[in-house]
């Protein structure tokens, strides 16, 4: 399993209120907008992002990262086997990713997500 990509995420309740920093200040292009996220990119290959979110999706908590990779269940394996609890998921979400959360040891609440 490797990492590709890691994203931040930032609370809101109005994430669309963004737009004037990260998109008309920052240049930075829309790349999906479900209305309760949108995520900005430097290009759509997406190595630069951030997400401006209402909620988590789904009717979660917003993560503090998500995190994408190759393999969610390789993923979800290695943190049970870690003992660490999963605080929401596996999931197939309908917008195209297979998903869950965790809290890692600091109590950051990550997203680990693969497109599917």
């Amino acid at each position: 399993m490797k990492v590709k990509r890691i994203i931040a995420n930032i609370a809101a309740s109005y994430p669309a209120a963004a737009d004037s920093f990260y998109r008309d200040i920052l240049g930075l292009e829309l790349v999906m907008d479900h209305g309760w996220i949108r995520t900005y990119a430097g290009s759509a290959d997406m190595n630069v992002q951030v997400s401006v979110a209402a909620e988590g999706g789904s009717g979660t908590e917003v993560p503090d990262l998500s995190i994408e990779v190759d393999d969610v269940d390789e993923a979800l394996r290695r943190v049970q086997a870690a003992n660490l609890p999963i605080a929401y998921g596996p999931a197939n979400e309908p917008w195209g990713v297979r998903r869950f959360h965790v809290r890692d040891p600091l109590g950051q609440l990550v997203n680990i997500l693969e497109h599917v």
